[in-house]
């Protein structure tokens, strides 16, 4: 009964080996794979972007499956594919034709064999029509016969693409995603207005009588704020009743949840105090759910958000090198080096690599080339999400010591070093000071590549911080967002308060259009014609002429029928 031997029983150890078999194995049958254990797998008709079926399906030359109306956007605002990260343009994608049978569901267009999520799926490049691999190998590979079955076009071997393949299915597994590791939002400007409205966000169908309400809402036409009609003013004036019989209406109360505008700031994610709260007694309640704020540096350093370029001088013994920093593409090294060189890390600093025809290595405090350290005191990761690369002299990169290992040590390269793309996190480039770059590049270097004699970075000057100005834009955005609410409060300007026909609006508070001299109880010129003004009614937001308007004829006043009346002033 043992293994291997002839007990009668099966000892502790080997019911709780992990190769243990049988139906009633120990221990080791619950323990799987960790590799695998957050495996999420996409449909073959999910389109990779908005994570739903997809309608009009096209596909990289990797295989991945997009929806053309999602990956469109995406394209425009980031040039990237949101699967790998590497750079994608639109004319590379390739329009896929599925064939459907009568029940529209996808399949073969030769077998019409129904394909499934455990299908082997191949396109052909030069024409987009899909087929079960099955088909392809044993009438096209097998017979050497390379046309396409549906239109007849040649194509060769190269020309299969892999859409779905149960051997590789990592290529289909969510959490491998760039854009959603990376919590990158998907969603265009019209999709994220519409699931902020309430409204958009309610199932109807489920509100039963209730959904009669919210659509007699949606009905109602929006109220107009201004009057812009001269006779408008003169049909209330003459409809209005008596101020005796009109009760003073009530101040309407405020909303229990009032929407706040969102800081620039705010997160994607919130506070969690709400939950915690919820499934813990020793927290103080939280009813609401509130963004998460991101501090300075994280609000700064997302990509494509600092738009500004950086210029830095490196003062060198052999001259001087001017560096243009690009934050837009690779904000964290650019936020390195820039702290880095205000802190004087680099003073004194010597380049220790410089291979001719290739590139000048520094940063490195020990002149090692083992040493340094980040801004924040440990590695960051690398960024490559921009199309910069290494195409020109005179990049300045990052040097690393494999992935997401950047420090403090970059370098400048020589000539066009393209294999050196995807590898290493391009942040700038030498926009002045080529002689000076040609000058070291000419000196003798000795083992290790370190030059003979030794090229020291005297000082590291920065002359721009693209962080700063961009924190200079957001308080001269805050003040001036601050004075267009000052200004909203007292009334607006002369040119708001005044119509493009001349007309003049009069303020809430009941004065007339002739300014602050004719208040109620101010002893100006004019003080009894606002004291008439005021007794009339006072609306607030109702176009006043400047010019006086011809009498209205006097209306006889009509006698009111036999009855008891109103009983209002009981």
């Amino acid at each position: 009964m043992g293994k291997g031997t002839d007990k009668l029983y099966i000892t502790h150890s080997e019911w709780a080996s992990e190769n243990a078999y049988s139906a009633s194995a120990g221990s080791g049958i619950g323990k799987g794979d960790a590799s695998g254990a957050s495996f999420k797998r996409l449909p073959f008709n999910f389109c990779a972007v908005s994570l739903q079926p997809f309608s009009h399906p096209v596909c990289t030359a990797g295989g991945t499956i997009f929806d053309i109306t999602h990956i469109l956007p995406w394209l425009k605002r980031h040039g990237t594919n949101p699967v790998t990260g590497e750079p994608l343009k639109s004319s590379e994608l390739i329009k896929l034709h599925f064939a459907k049978n009568d029940e529209g569901e996808m399949v073969d267009p030769v077998t019409f064999k129904v394909f499934t999520d455990n299908t082997h799926i191949v396109a052909l490049r030069n024409t987009g029509n899909v087929f079960a691999w099955d088909t392809v190998e044993r009438l096209n590979i097998k017979a050497k016969m390379w046309r396409d079955l549906v239109n007849d076009e040649e194509f060769s071997r190269k020309d299969i693409i892999t859409l779905q393949d149960l051997q590789n299915i990592d290529t289909r597994n969510l959490s491998s995603f760039k854009y959603l590791q990376d919590g990158v939002s998907t969603l265009t400007e019209e999709q994220k207005k519409d699931r902020s409205d309430p409204a958009r966000n309610v199932n109807k169908a489920a509100l039963g009588n209730a959904a009669a309400v919210l659509k007699a809402e949606e009905a109602k036409p929006p109220t107009p704020k201004v009057a812009t009609d001269s006779n408008k003013n003169r049909t209330l004036s003459a409809a209005k009743p008596s101020p005796s019989t009109v009760a003073k209406p009530s101040k309407p109360s405020p909303s229990p949840n009032p929407s706040k505008p969102l800081p620039y700031n705010a997160a994607q994610h919130t506070t969690g105090k709400a939950a915690a709260s919820f499934t813990s007694t020793g927290l103080t309640p939280h009813t609401s759910n509130e963004r998460a704020l991101l501090t300075d540096e994280e609000y700064l350093l997302k990509p494509r958000r600092v738009k500004h370029k950086g210029y830095v001088r490196i003062q060198t013994s052999l001259g001087e090198l001017n560096l243009e920093l690009v934050p837009e593409f690779a904000p964290r090294a650019v936020w390195n080096f820039v702290h880095l060189a205000k802190k004087g890390y680099y003073k004194d600093v010597t380049f220790h690599r410089s291979i001719r025809n290739f590139m000048l290595q520094g940063g490195d405090p020990t002149g090692t080339g083992k040493g340094g350290s980040s801004i924040w005191g440990k590695n960051f990761k690398d960024e490559f999400d921009g199309p910069l690369g290494h195409d020109a002299r005179g990049v300045l990169s990052m040097a690393n010591k494999g992935k997401d290992t950047n420090g403090s040590q970059f370098f400048i390269t020589y000539r066009p070093a393209k294999h050196l793309d995807r590898k290493h996190t391009v942040f700038g480039r030498v926009v002045g000071g080529m002689d000076t770059l040609s000058r070291i590049e000419n000196i003798a270097v000795g083992e290790g590549d370190r030059p003979v004699t030794d090229v020291v970075m005297q000082e590291v000057v920065v002359f721009l911080d693209p962080f700063e100005e961009a924190r200079k834009e957001r308080r001269e955005q805050d003040e001036k967002e601050v004075e267009q609410e000052e200004v909203r409060k007292m009334g607006g300007r002369e040119d708001d308060r005044t119509t493009w026909t001349g007309k003049r609006l009069r303020d809430e508070a009941g004065k007339g259009a002739l300014g602050a001299g004719a208040g109620a109880g101010g002893a100006g010129i004019g003080k009894y014609l606002a004291a008439a003004r005021g007794a009339e009614g006072r609306d607030g937001g109702v176009v006043v002429e400047e010019w006086e308007g011809a009498e209205e004829p006097v209306r006889k006043k009509v006698k009111a029928g036999a009855g008891f009346g109103n009983f209002d002033s009981w």
